[in-house]
């Protein structure tokens, strides 16, 4: 809404009702038993001490200790019990809360069914009533209780929901909140004896991967469109950095679903959406062969759950400023089309689609698809997809292999808390986590936490022992660091290590913290450590573009893939903010400060999502390593080779990172090939080179240099190596010279596009931040 329009009585009575009626705050989770009812619980307490008027009805312990525990003084209002077929169950007593009347009431069961005769059928329409009554209600529900995901669980795990609430319930609350809970820690409290008549269904390792993998990706969508109306609002154009979208430019064509196909699996794989948009003439009429075809694309969009729009388009001409306006508009991130069929003589006299695109698109990557009909064939249906084959139980392993197997053994096991920003909560829960563990007798010891003088932080800390950290003598200055010695002298069974990307002092054994608590594992002691999403190295340049920071310590996307759990500490803006107003986070002197930069809404809002994401696809790579099938996001593709082509500048870095990512989403090998111009590099550019060669190497990626004489034969080296490796893809960034150099020495990415039409290839686009649509 434009800031000085008058708003009508209608939206004045809406803003005043919104005044008087209670708030609603939802905890989600995949199952029951992860931890939703523990953390509402928590939050009342803390709502108490604050001076709120908490009451809770209806909240189900199960007789869990832990959670018996966090309901401590909270006043209860007794529900109405009621029993079917031998099961007992509580319904709101919704007369007792109306004459009680407190501030919050807390609830479990969002989904729940009330009695026969009841004053309404159902929960949900229960706490309506006591949101119109300006009370406010916190309640709990599952994943697959939700109507839009309860089908789709079933289909994944056979699961089905006894009673389920709207699909739009999350969209009308004032705030949800995702519990987190690894496969591997349900399974341990199943172990324990917290679940009653536990479902066997239910509690398999797959089947709760699959749901934690719902879970995250559902919220991560709610979050997105709250990003996306932030965005609007503050009059932002252009993709966040937090989300992928595929755009599908296809035309009325027997190769269009080639290039529909090849959207959604990237588009699947990226975790995104997809998109697909065709040209037409609105003065021709379809012919019978292009009806047929668009009836054909239509279904098969449809079949892969895209979305399709059809623009009016007067000349071939108008197509690429067409295409840039529409992706603009639709936060496209990634455009996916077919290579060009024309010779370089019809390009010049009628103009190249693609040229003129790479001259006019800002912040949206460019992926040029290969024309494989020769040996795909002609097809509008679904391609099928190759499965990688299992190796067989009789396989002999090979001295590598044993030697792997047994240091995997004897290895300790590795657990990460990630979170989207500082303050979310990782150390309060890694040294909790701690105290539970220490109360079953394990050994655990605090071998580094950083408190920042938050209190609650520091009270967690409960009986753990502590090592005492080492101090280091650095340019005049003792500084202290972990006394990684010491930990492996004391020979604990688990030890706490707080800021897994934390950057050792220069003299240490090892240079970055990651490294330390790899030499703990291999001494086979277990470690649980923190981390936040934007110190994840493949997401560097993501982090910079949604907050403007560029974050210099950071964690190889390896160190994250070798633990054994990632647990996610999901907390929205708005709570973190408020955490932070309240000194719960930074000291005084830095809050205006921090609200107004790292921690402003749309940032806060977009690394959320960024590290939903992120959780929900390492929770699919877990589960395809497990069991192979029944992926979210489907089968992968054929095996596929990356050729990552780069220059010594500073863009480098970026398009190595761009590479990893598609690499490791594709399970493909990917090679960074750097090509040089003379016979010897000198120095400086040397130095340069190490740093992309080890940043290559810490991503996985075999680089490689090759020189050359002239500098117009880049191009060809490119493709040559590229087709020695039997690459699938290329991946080039946009180029940056000078007008007089194209001319001198052409385009390399235009000369790869013209001579690389066998391969995809993919143009990465040059950051351009708050990028504004073209004029139509």
């Amino acid at each position: 809404m434009e800031p000085f329009k008058r708003k009508t009585p209608e939206e004045i009575l809406y803003s005043i009702s919104r005044l008087h009626r209670g708030r609603l705050k939802i905890y989600i989770g995949a199952v029951s038993g992860s931890g939703k009812t523990y953390h509402m619980l928590q939050e009342g307490q803390m709502l108490k001490r604050q001076g709120i008027d908490v009451v809770i009805c209806a909240v189900s312990t199960r007789q869990r200790p832990g959670t018996l525990e966090q309901i401590g003084d909270l006043e209860r209002i007794p529900s109405i019990h009621w029993v079917k077929d031998g099961v007992e169950h509580k319904d709101l007593n919704l007369e007792r809360l109306y004459e009680r009347n407190p501030e919050v009431v807390l609830v479990d069961g969002l989904a729940h069914r009330n009695r026969k005769g009841a004053l309404h059928p159902t929960r949900l329409e229960d706490i309506r009533c006591l949101l119109d009554k300006g009370i406010s209600v916190i309640a709990t529900v599952n994943v697959y209780e939700l109507e839009g995901v309860t089908e789709l669980a079933y289909k994944l795990t056979g699961i089905a929901a006894e009673h389920t609430i709207p699909s739009d319930t999350l969209d009308w609350a004032d705030e949800v909140r995702l519990i987190d809970v690894t496969p591997e820690a349900i399974l341990e409290r199943l172990s324990d004896g917290r679940f009653q008549h536990p479902d066997p269904a239910l509690f398999k390792r797959g089947n709760l991967a699959k749901l934690r993998e719902l879970a995250l990706r559902l919220v991560a969508e709610g979050v997105n469109e709250s990003l996306e109306k932030h965005r609007e609002e503050a009059g932002l154009f252009g993709p966040s950095g937090a989300t992928e979208r595929i755009l599908v430019s296809a035309q009325y064509h027997w190769n269009g679903s080639i290039y529909v196909r090849r959207g959604q699996q990237v588009a699947k794989r990226l975790g995104g959406d997809l998109l697909v948009v065709t040209f037409i003439n609105p003065k021709k009429t379809l012919s019978k062969e292009a009806s047929t075809f668009k009836r054909s694309l239509l279904q098969m969009i449809k079949k892969v759950e895209g979305t399709f729009e059809e623009i009016p388009l007067a000349s071939r001409r108008a197509l690429p400023r067409k295409l840039v306006h529409f992706a603009a508009s639709h936060n496209v991130t990634r455009i996916v089309m077919g290579h060009s069929k024309m010779s370089p003589w019809q390009e010049f006299w009628r103009g190249s689609i693609a040229n003129r695109l790479l001259n006019l698109i800002k912040n949206v990557d460019l992926l040029f698809i290969a024309d494989r009909s020769e040996q795909e064939g002609r097809r509008i249906l679904p391609a099928g997809t190759q499965q990688k084959r299992e190796p067989s139980s009789y396989h002999r392993l090979t001295d590598q292999e044993m030697k792997e197997r047994i240091q995997k053994i004897r290895r300790g096991k590795f657990k990460v808390y990630i979170g989207s920003a500082p303050g979310v909560g990782k150390t309060y829960t890694m040294l909790r986590e701690g105290n539970d563990l220490l109360k079953k007798q394990i050994d655990v010891i605090i071998g580094l936490l950083e408190t920042h003088g938050r209190t609650e932080t520091w009270e967690q800390v409960g009986a753990l022992p502590m090592i005492p950290r080492s101090n280091t003598h650095y340019r005049g200055v003792e500084l202290e660091e972990m006394d990684v010695e010491a930990i492996l002298k004391r020979n604990p069974e688990l030890v706490l290590i707080d800021e897994l990307a934390h950057t050792n002092v220069p003299g240490s054994k090892n240079r970055k913290r990651y490294e330390d608590v790899l030499s703990i594992l291999d001494a086979g002691i277990s470690v649980i450590s923190t981390m936040n999403v934007q110190h994840l190295e493949s997401l560097n340049d993501a982090v910079e573009q949604i907050t403007g920071i560029r974050v210099h310590e950071t964690v190889p996307d390896h160190i994250l893939h070798l633990a054994d759990e990632v647990q996610l500490i999901d907390v929205s803006p708005s709570s973190l903010q408020q955490r932070m107003r309240e000194g719960r986070i930074y000291a005084a002197n830095k809050i205006e400060q921090a609200l107004n930069s790292f921690f402003k809404t749309g940032n806060l809002i977009a690394l959320r999502e960024l590290a939903l994401r992120e959780i929900a696809d390492d929770v699919d790579e877990r589960l395809e390593s497990w069991e192979r099938k029944a992926s979210l996001r489907g089968p992968w593709r054929k095996k596929e080779t990356i050729c990552v082509g780069v220059t010594a500048s500073l863009n480098a870095e970026r398009l190595i990172r761009r590479g990893f990512r598609i690499a490791y989403r594709l399970k493909a090998e990917w090679y960074v090939i750097y090509v040089h111009r003379g016979s010897v590099i000198p120095d400086e550019v040397n130095k340069r080179i190490e740093r992309i060669k080890e940043l290559s190497m810490r991503l996985g990626g075999i680089f490689e240099v090759q020189f050359i004489d002239r500098e117009r034969d880049v191009a060809s080296v490119l493709i040559g190596k590229s087709d020695e490796k039997m690459a699938t893809q290329m991946v080039l960034g946009q180029s940056a010279r000078k007008v007089w150099k194209l001319v001198r020495h052409g385009s390399v990415v235009k000369t790869v596009l013209r001579h690389a039409r066998h391969m995809d290839v993919l143009i990465v686009a040059d950051y351009a931040p708050h990028a504004k649509p073209l004029d139509k």
